[in-house]
């Protein structure tokens, strides 16, 4: 399993030094880029541990002086040992894509009006968990639903980690409770998938052709103000070889809400060659992994009891409504343990 290990973070970061400082390395400015960037990760994580130790070695020593200050420094220790949690966390990141940005998109499956209540209520469950996390969100896309909710919203989300993060959240997600659009309070399934894909730099290509592309134009939906309602700014675009739909409303422009989601299709695309690289490893390992968008990975049950539990790994809390809330650190942090172990997709 994959650990943290300092020592090795510094060989790794005096090689790529090296690297930096050898004759010609810009020659190659990708090259040169990827290098940089993965140097100034490196280096984070390090200064990060190093600052986490110094208050450890601090802690320790004021409770060697005075033994009788044990709870306050066990107070001080607390988000140390948080900090340290966070850093053994990062250490299963090792994809090539997750180290980056995420485009998180949430789509109301079956269970009608239930499902799209349920599509918003995941939207505001991962605002709240990424604003924890300090992470930087943009909705670029929000189909409201015909009664209540959402029939699809699309993220951008900026931070250290969150494509390897939300990883863990892509598939369907289960919801049952007493339906508040049932006039006979009936108990109700919904479902709602949830798709991830590394959030490319702008200038990052990804090569497609034209003719495979339907682009289609609507007008915007919802808030925007008078110019997004009176236009046909919104756009669609499918991409016929592989059925994939991305669509964006919120900027101004037909021209700037295509740019958007062209970025959005070649981050769809990149994700779909990444699973292909996964499943292609399963096979080689002998292991069947679904991979896949369509698999069932978590339930959250209202009623007649509250529990939620993803199916991947077996992790279960019984406070839905804390993690419906953003509480969603020990379901993700399961699933990227038991991942590094081959345990789950």
């Amino acid at each position: 399993m994959t650990t943290f290990d300092p020592d090795t973070l510094t060989s790794r970061r005096t090689e790529l030094e090296e690297a930096m400082g050898a004759p010609g390395f810009w020659d190659d400015q990708a090259e040169a880029a990827r290098i940089s960037t993965e140097h100034a990760r490196v280096t984070r994580t390090l200064e990060r541990y190093e600052a986490l130790h110094r208050e450890i070695d601090d802690a320790t020593e004021l409770l060697e002086l005075d033994p009788e200050l044990a709870t306050e420094v066990a107070a001080q220790v607390a988000p140390v040992r948080e900090e340290l949690a966070r850093l053994q966390e990062e250490a299963l990141f090792n994809g090539e894509y997750d180290p980056g940005d995420a485009v998180v998109t949430i789509t109301a499956g079956t269970g009608g009006t239930d499902a799209q209540d349920w599509a918003e209520m995941l939207l505001r469950m991962y605002l709240r968990w990424t604003a924890d996390r300090d992470f930087r969100t943009e909705l670029v896309e929000a189909s409201p639903g015909e009664e209540a909710g959402l029939k699809s919203a699309t993220l951008f989300v900026r931070g250290e980690n969150a494509y390897g993060l939300f990883r863990a959240e892509r598939g369907v997600h289960r919801l049952v409770r007493l339906s508040p659009f049932d006039s006979a309070h009936r108990r109700h399934t919904a479902f709602a998938q949830v798709v991830v894909a590394p959030l490319l730099p702008e200038s990052e290509d990804v090569a497609i052709d034209e003719g495979d592309l339907r682009v289609d134009t609507y007008r915007a939906s919802g808030a925007g103000g008078q110019h997004v309602n009176k236009t046909d700014s919104a756009v669609r675009i499918t991409h016929l070889p592989t059925g994939i739909v991305v669509q964006c409303q919120n900027e101004r422009s037909q021209t700037s809400n295509k740019a958007t989601a062209m970025r959005m299709l070649r981050s769809r695309l990149a994700e779909l060659a990444e699973e292909e690289r996964e499943a292609e490893l399963a096979r080689e390992r002998g292991s069947k992994v679904d991979v896949g968008f369509g698999s069932q990975i978590r339930s959250y049950v209202l009623h007649p009891y509250q529990m939620v539990k993803d199916h991947r790994t077996d992790f279960e809390a019984g406070n839905a409504q804390g993690v419906l809330d953003g509480a969603l650190d020990g379901f993700v942090q399961a699933y990227l343990l038991a991942r590094a172990a081959g345990k789950a997709a």
